[in-house]
């Protein structure tokens, strides 16, 4: 009762005085388990030597208890067993139990009412016969029968055969006790029993006959349970062979090879350990027949003899302990309070005045954080260009953390209405020379943000797969539909202007339409990348999407579906961008609707738009759809239509994603190389990877395992491990640096990495291999 009050009060003090979010400090938790550690430790110690020394007493008390109760069991089955070798000598030379008397048919009815009365002056005895040897009847207090039969169907053993039996009546010479085992009587039931067989005359030279006595174990187990009466163990009688005559088992049954211990005991108290458990044993030995007298039980029973006494102490030790925790948990929160500072300056953004010298913990994690800002900075560049191409390919994604991610890239201006508009430049095949790859790494550098002079514009340059290809992300404030193309046209000449002035590079450029969301600023990628394919030769090498629109020619007073769109449709469908693709198809049929046709030409605008999509269908090599071409031309109303359509447009897009990704064996080449270059480049992950090639991780998981036998993971460790030992043998380079160059930012993680793989820890592996570098 008075544990569960306090515990109660307890639980109440936490709720209200303990602030939980503190646990989410190792440095905190620290100071509590050392806290607890400094009194738990001590006390723990005191308590147990209190409870050994207040224990051992009674337990010696106990076991002497167990000592005086054996010997008086010793004693009292001792004497039985005396009685019975008496009881033989008696018989023996009894004149009414004769082999003359016993034979004579007149004076056998005397005999065996003297048997009679020998068994009743015994309480053992369960049945008692007489047998003189080689004849065949044995006699008993009910009269006589065959020896086969008593010993065949009136008592068959287990374990002991009737020539057996019959060659221990003619044999024995002294007495002989058989230990327990299940007798069947009569054939109905069975009975644990031991077998006394005792010659007469006793201590003759040549013995006429035997007393066998049938003696019942649980008569001996009772009379050992009875002096015994508050004993929990097991007791058990061993002769002089160690054989166990009799057992009483009180929940402990032990194997025939422990019995072989325990009968190897020498008198006394013992405590051993058996199947993982601990035992107490008391043991005694008769000097008059050479038994064992032995008792056993579970060292920890004997705790239920002192119940007080561990509940005194247990609870003293809990309150003690309760106590302490609440004394290490008040103390480990006042020395908590230094760390206030460290959250405080966690939330301040890091300037870049000269860092002080670590003097101090505190210091040291102050620098710490310092290092760990500087590796952030070296990841923006790859979390940036990932925005932006995550804009470029699906739009803006609706997740907060991703906004707040392009928010920080600089996209969003601050006034209410700006235009985002798409670039792509394009170049010649590559040129294989080194001065051409400077050159386009020069410019996309410089293009990685431009704000042109007096423009009022962001210019963002982002990396994607195509090749030779770079995209710029343009935002400006809206300047008006009558300005809207000046500017765009400023802009364009401006970074024209920039790439001539700083490189050798005269790239095309196709510009897309600019919008106000941006959201939408993957459409005007594909029409930018619609704008460049279809760029008109021999004019300017900026085509504006815009532009595509004037190379329509109208027919008179119809209704056509604008060519800009359906190239627009094509380009969304060769690079497998079904979102905008479905997009431009519903408006496209929503103009269709609008419009009042006929319906001939109503079928005509919309071949007009099949078309469009078969066409895309058989550039990516799905010319599975032309079979089935005739399920496309036969529509009802325009719903049905339009699903037909939107149902195409998902099996091109699928079909261009598995071109994208069975261009394999270059593809994974590639890989496998910028991996190669990359490895130490602690961001690098299957989905950056995965993102930079335009494939999907599941397949670049599978084909890498492929290419290189490994897993992704384990190829980039394998990598890191192989550089890692270049540095640790051929250089002196300190393990954290050479840790943090190869891209592992987790030092004591990798030493346990590195410990489980080679058996050696950096250092070891270093001083070791460095030795044999030297002895060679």
């Amino acid at each position: 009762m008075i544990i569960h009050k306090l515990k109660s009060f307890i639980d109440t003090t936490f709720t209200f005085r303990i602030n939980w979010n503190h646990f989410k400090s190792k440095l905190l938790l620290r100071y509590v388990l050392s806290y607890i550690l400094i009194f738990l430790i001590p006390l723990t110690g005191v308590t147990a030597f209190v409870y050994d020394s207040a224990v051992s007493g009674l337990r010696t008390e106990i076991e002497q208890s167990n000592i005086n109760q054996l010997n008086q069991v010793k004693m009292t089955i001792d004497s039985r067993i005396a009685e019975l070798r008496e009881l033989s000598g008696r018989i023996a030379y009894d004149r009414r139990l004769t082999p003359y008397m016993v034979h004579d048919s007149y004076y056998r009815v005397e005999a065996i009412q003297a048997l009679a009365n020998y068994k009743a002056n015994s309480s053992i005895i369960e049945d008692i016969f007489i047998y003189y040897h080689n004849d065949p009847v044995i006699y008993s207090y009910r009269g006589l029968t065959n020896v086969n039969v008593t010993f065949d169907s009136f008592y068959r053993y287990e374990n002991w055969s009737l020539k057996d039996i019959i060659v221990a009546l003619n044999e024995t010479n002294q007495m002989f006790i058989r230990p327990a085992e299940n007798v069947t009587i009569n054939g109905s039931r069975q009975e644990a029993m031991l077998t006394v067989i005792v010659p007469i005359k006793p201590n003759a030279p040549y013995p006429y006959g035997s007393v066998v006595y049938m003696v019942k174990e649980s008569n001996l187990t009772g009379v050992m349970d009875s002096i015994l009466s508050d004993f929990t163990g097991s007791s058990y009688i061993f002769n002089q062979n160690d054989e166990v005559l009799t057992a009483s088992n009180h929940g402990v049954t032990l194997s025939q090879e422990n019995l072989g211990s325990l009968a190897a005991l020498d008198a006394g108290i013992h405590n051993l350990s058996m199947n993982n458990d601990k035992y107490s044993v008391v043991s005694v030995k008769s000097g008059e027949n050479g038994w064992n007298y032995m008792t056993i039980m579970p060292s920890y029973q004997f705790f239920s003899r002192v119940a007080h006494v561990q509940t005194l102490i247990l609870l003293v030790f809990g309150i003690a302990v309760i106590t302490g925790v609440l004394a290490a948990f008040v103390l480990a929160r006042r020395q908590y309070h230094p760390i206030k500072d460290l959250m405080e300056f966690a939330k301040l953004s890091v300037n870049d005045t000269p860092e002080p010298k670590t003097r101090s913990e505190w210091d040291w994690i102050r620098q710490t954080l310092h290092d760990y800002s500087a590796r952030i900075d070296m990841q923006e560049p790859f979390v940036r260009n990932q925005c932006m191409l995550l804009l470029l390919k699906h739009g803006k994604p609706d997740d907060p953390e991703i906004e707040r991610m392009i928010a920080g890239v600089g996209l969003e201006l601050s006034q209410d209405q700006v235009m985002y508009f798409c670039v792509i430049l394009s170049w010649e095949e590559a040129d294989e020379a080194e001065d051409g790859q400077n050159d386009r790494q020069q410019m996309q550098a410089l293009l990685s943000h431009v704000e042109p002079t007096g423009l009022h514009a962001n210019i963002h340059g982002v990396e994607f797969s195509a090749d030779n290809q770079f995209a710029l992300i343009v935002s400006l404030p809206d300047p008006g539909q009558d300005s809207l193309k000046l500017r765009m046209e400023q802009i364009i000449q401006a970074v024209q202007g920039l790439i001539s002035e700083n490189t050798r590079l005269d790239p095309s450029m196709g510009v897309g339409t600019p919008y106000r969301d941006l959201g939408q600023l993957n459409q005007s990628f594909i029409e930018a990348a619609t704008a460049l394919e279809h760029r008109m030769v021999g004019s300017s090498r900026i085509t504006y999407f815009a532009q595509l629109a004037e190379q329509n020619h109208p027919v008179a007073k119809g209704v056509w579906l604008p060519r800009k769109s359906l190239l627009k449709l094509e380009q969304s469908l060769k690079q497998g961008n079904e979102s905008v693709a479905v997009q431009i198809i519903a408006e496209m049929m929503e103009t269709i609707r609008s419009e009042p046709l006929q319906i001939h030409l109503l079928r005509c605008i919309c071949f007009d738009l099949l078309n469009a999509l078969l066409r895309s269908a058989s550039e990516v090599g799905m010319n599975e759809a032309f079979s089935s071409i005739s399920d496309y031309t036969s529509f009802e109303t325009l719903e049905e239509f339009e699903d037909k359509l939107l149902s195409l447009t998902t099996e091109i897009c699928e079909k261009v994603e598995r071109n994208h990704e069975q261009a394999a064996p270059k593809l994974i080449d590639d890989i496998v190389h910028y991996v190669n270059q990359q490895f130490a480049d602690y961001t690098l992950s299957l989905e950056h990877v995965a993102l930079k090639f335009s494939v999907s991780t599941s397949y670049l998981s599978r084909s890498f395992k492929e290419k290189t036998g490994t897993s992704f993971s384990q190829y980039i460790w394998k990598r890191r491990m192989e550089e890692v030992i270049r540095l640790l043998v051929t250089t002196s380079a300190p393990l954290k640096e050479i840790i943090e160059q190869v891209g592992y930012l987790d030092a004591p993680n990798f030493i346990r990495k590195f410990k489980k793989e080679t058996g050696l820890t950096p250092g070891q592996y270093r001083k070791q291999h460095c030795s044999s570098s030297l002895d060679i």
